[in-house]
């Protein structure tokens, strides 16, 4: 196949080199060569120049929304972090003053039930006091009608004079409280 297409050039007159091109076929090529690449160097370049530089500032852009994004939620998580610290700090504080205020609501209850108990004893003490002084009077009264009876039965003559009979009887009860005295202060 080769050798035809050798055959066929030759047979032409000229002899041709089937690598080489004619200069007409050059020149032209060369032309359609340079209108191509004037109109890719005029519009299509600085098209694709121009899509590029956008399409690397909108990189550009979205890498520096991400690096402020990623600073934000630094910022945040920091932020986060001291209100958790400063939160465990109130609630350890609120504990504590808790414990105090029922450290001191227990001593208050404490001290109040003790003024209350002294406030009961006191008035125990005053209660029994009157009533020991009212048992003490209705014994004199009692006793100095008895003595005075039995005084009267037994020297057979009636003692009306009360004012006599009363000093009597609390002479009486005077040498007996004396005598329990004495007998209270050897033990």
């Amino acid at each position: 196949m080769l050798q035809a297409v050798l055959s066929a050039a030759t047979e032409g007159g000229e002899t041709h080199s089937p690598v080489i091109p004619e200069w007409y076929d050059i020149i032209w090529s060369s032309v359609c060569f340079v209108i191509i690449l004037i109109f890719f160097w005029k519009y299509v370049l600085p098209r694709v120049q121009k899509l590029l530089d956008e399409r690397g500032e909108a990189i550009e852009g979205n890498i520096a929304k991400a690096d402020e994004a990623q600073r934000k939620a630094e910022a945040a998580l920091e932020e986060y972090t001291a209100q958790l610290a400063d939160a465990r700090t109130e609630a350890g504080r609120i504990r504590e003053t808790a414990r105090d205020d029922g450290k001191k609501i227990v001593a208050e209850a404490k001290d109040a039930a003790t003024v209350e108990a002294a406030r009961v004893t006191a008035s125990a003490q005053a209660q029994i006091e009157a009533e020991r002084q009212t048992a003490l009077v209705t014994l004199r009264s009692e006793v100095g009608t008895l003595a005075i009876d039995l005084a009267s039965g037994v020297i057979g003559e009636s003692l009306t004079d009360d004012a006599k009979a009363t000093a009597v009887v609390d002479r009486f009860l005077a040498e007996l409280e004396a005598s329990e005295a004495a007998a209270g202060g050897k033990k």
